[in-house]
């Protein structure tokens, strides 16, 4: 049976390049990861902002404080944040 056609690898059923695409976006570089967390940080201070600013004559007190105390945390996680990258570049 040595002229036969031969039979491909069957062990290796996905494609290189289909595989490589999914290790890519399932493990991304810790820069991206970064980037993502400033960028919900950013906007968690823009909502924060935009309810005092827009509804501050709908909300109590305590939601006012509550949304202060929101926008100086996310304001100081994204300024370490920030501080991190800028030392380590």
């Amino acid at each position: 049976m040595m002229g036969g056609p031969s039979i491909p690898n069957m062990g290796n059923m996905v494609p290189t390049q289909f595989a490589d695409m999914t290790m890519h976006m399932l493990s991304p570089k810790r820069e991206i990861i970064i980037d993502m967390v400033m960028v919900q940080l950013i906007s968690a201070i823009l909502i924060f902002m935009g309810i005092l600013m827009f509804k501050s004559d709908e909300i109590t007190q305590n939601d006012m404080s509550v949304y202060m105390i929101g926008v100086f945390i996310s304001f100081i996680l994204l300024t370490q944040i920030y501080q991190r990258i800028t030392r380590s570049a």
